[in-house]
Formats: C-alpha cells, structure tokens, sequence
C-alpha cells in the first residue's frame, strides 16, 4: 500500500517538475536564459545545448549575450536560434550574438497566459491520471487479498489527498507564471 502511494506521489512530483520546467521556457518580457535551454547547436555533428558551447549572460533586462568559447561555432548558434521557436531574431557582430527582446504587447501577454493555462490543465490532466492508476493498483491489492476494506478507504484518502495536494501547487505555480507575464 504504502509503495503505491509513495510511488504515486514520486510521479505527480515528476510532473510538477515538468511544469516548471515548461514555464522556465516560455518568454515573458524579460531576458532569461532558460529561454535558451532547449535551442541546439551542431558542434562538431552532435547537438549540443547552448549554455555548453558559449558563455550565455544577461547584462541588462532585455538582453542576453551569447559568446561562444569557439569563435567558429557562431554561425551555428545563429542558425539554431534562428530556427527554434523562441521568435527572437538573433544579431550577429561577429564575435557575440545579441538576442533582444522587445516588450510584449496586451494582446501578446493574454496569449501567452492562455499557453501557460493550457500547459497547467494538462499537468492536472497526468496529475489526475496518476491518482487513477494509483487506484487501479490498491484495488488490484484489494482483490489478490493483500488488503483490507478499510486499508483500501484509507489508502484511497490518502491518494485523494495527494492529489489535491499537487493540483493545488499546479494552480499555485499557474498563477505565479501569469503574475510574472501580466506585471510586465
């Protein structure tokens, strides 16, 4: 029993974890590198993130310098940027690549605050489904005998607690990431 909700638990964690992750990615206004975390380079025939070929700093609120540690890799961190969906065009001088970004419009800010909603129901979606198979497992343990009627109530509260438990951190991140996107 208790393997099946801690089990449980390790995966709706797991999705939070995703979550953040996705939300680091989406671009709300101000410079932030881990815009930059899913862009690869060819280096040397081996996709290569860019924070691993280049030093990436922000030295003012909406820009970020990328300069790489080998001069001759810039044309392709320019192409990758370039063809990744970060919608930025990337300035190239020669020896650095400026990425700027412009401040977001009304419309574009309510966009992206429906992406991030969009992005947050589907976290409660695997959250949800998490709890669903967690439930198949007790009662599958409940058939082969392994556990009593009331281990099996107890065992679902707990999973029902879980649950609610990580739905409302889902919501709670939700917000903080709209917050971010609307104060700008």
């Amino acid at each position: 029993m208790k393997d099946v909700i801690n089990h449980a638990e390790e995966r709706m964690k797991r999705r939070i974890n995703h979550l953040n992750d996705e939300y680091k990615s989406i671009r709300a206004g101000r410079a932030n590198p881990s815009i930059l975390d899913r862009v690869k380079v060819d280096y040397y025939g081996t996709p290569t993130p860019v924070n691993q070929v280049a030093n990436v700093s922000v030295p003012e609120a909406r820009t970020i310098i990328i300069q790489p540690w080998d001069g001759s890799i810039l044309g392709a961190i320019n192409k990758a940027i370039q063809t990744s969906e970060i919608g930025i065009n990337p300035q190239n001088d020669g020896k650095v690549i400026r990425l700027n970004f412009p401040p977001l419009t009304e419309d574009r800010r309510k966009e992206i605050v429906k992406d991030v909603a969009k992005i947050a129901e589907g976290t409660k979606v695997q959250i949800r489904n998490v709890r669903r198979d967690a439930m198949d497992d007790l009662k599958k343990l409940k058939k082969e005998g392994e556990l009593t009627e009331d281990d099996l109530k107890d065992a679902e509260k707990k999973t029902q607690k879980l649950t609610d438990k990580y739905i409302k951190m889902t919501e709670e991140i939700q917000a903080e990431k709209q917050k971010e996107i609307m104060a700008i």
